[in-house]
């Protein structure tokens, strides 16, 4: 089998982000990475200890696998079609079936089987995010937002990474836009429900582990955890959180960089556009107190840093930022947002 849909690859900060902007822009809708994560209303954050990644407690700077794509195509009213599978040969059966339709697929996969990724970069995470455009013999043509051009991927792998086990397993999930898929709803009312959803989510939560007060909730853990859990295991749980900010949360962000860019988005065509951008350089100032953490917590990884008053500066950053994130989102859940254009 060959066949090859003319796609437009393009590289990403973020994979589930991504990959949903460019299957819109592929259907003629003129979706950003920005614009499609903030309507999705991605930014989230969670610090929860009794879930285990690699023995590890999961630290997660986003909303679960899915959710950006499912909540940016209700905003919108775009009609998506998604599907799991029990099986290999039935998953890449309707894989294949859509390919000859002339039909892109986003695919949800574990990276750690996905050939193409460096070893750095492989590791037990369910949740990762990409398009199959077309097919080469025992190839698929693949257009993964983590790289700068489209890579290949032999069939046998793609179906272990569809299938991957353990947790956030994507059970051979696969989701596309029908031919003629169109927003119904206009943008600018989209945007704003996608800021307000955000604010709730990071201000809003009735639990102390999610969102602003969480990431409070992470500084008070972190500082606990050599006397704990010892040195070794807590630089193993610095070097998760790390993990989770750098490869997963758009290069130590967190994803404030890339809702930084959604307020300035939003800031052109709804009101007050002014306040607006003044959030948006809050957000990417904050997001640079993030890559500060994110290098005091390297070199605790690295043994640059071993003491616990490395860990409590750590906790420190981690405090500024909660104060800081919590201010931004209180100004922006107050803002009288109006759309001025669709």
């Amino acid at each position: 089998m060959t066949t090859e849909i003319p796609f437009p690859h393009v590289q990403a900060a973020h994979c589930e982000s991504g990959v949903i902007s460019s299957l819109l822009r592929h259907r003629g809708i003129p979706i950003d990475e920005p614009m499609a994560f903030g309507i999705g209303a991605g930014l989230f954050f969670g610090h929860f200890p009794f879930v285990k990644i690699d023995r590890c407690p999961l630290t997660t700077f986003r909303m679960p696998p899915g959710f950006i794509i499912g909540q940016l195509c209700r905003a919108l009213r775009v009609k998506i079609k998604s599907e799991r599978f029990q099986d290999q040969a039935t998953a890449m059966a309707a894989l294949d079936k859509a390919l000859g339709e002339g039909i892109p697929v986003g695919l949800q996969v574990g990276v750690f089987w996905l050939p193409f990724m460096p070893p750095p970069m492989r590791f037990h995470f369910n949740a990762h995010n990409l398009v199959v455009y077309g097919r080469n013999g025992n190839d698929y043509l693949i257009s993964d937002p983590c790289f700068e051009h489209p890579v290949l991927c032999e069939a046998a792998a793609l179906a272990k990474a569809r299938f991957a086990k353990g947790p956030l397993a994507p059970r051979g999930r696969m989701y596309y836009l029908p031919p003629g898929a169109a927003p119904s709803t206009p943008v600018g009312p989209a945007m704003i429900r996608g800021a307000r959803r955000t604010s709730f989510l990071m201000i809003r939560q009735p639990i102390p582990f999610v969102g602003c007060p969480g990431i409070g909730f992470l500084a008070r853990r972190m500082e606990q955890w050599p006397r704990r859990v010892g040195s070794m295991t807590a630089a193993r749980y610095m070097a998760q959180v790390i993990r989770m900010l750098e490869e997963i949360g758009t290069g130590g962000s967190g994803f404030r960089f890339l809702f930084a860019a959604y307020l300035r988005t939003m800031a052109g065509c709804v009101e007050p556009a002014k306040e607006l951008k003044i959030l948006s350089d809050e957000l990417t100032d904050i997001g640079d107190r993030w890559m500060e953490f994110a290098v005091v917590g390297a070199r605790i990884c690295k043994d640059r840093l071993q003491d616990e008053a490395a860990y409590a500066q750590a906790a420190e950053i981690l405090r500024d930022c909660a104060v800081r994130e919590k201010t931004a989102f209180r100004r922006l859940a107050k803002l009288p947002l109006k759309a001025i254009r669709s």
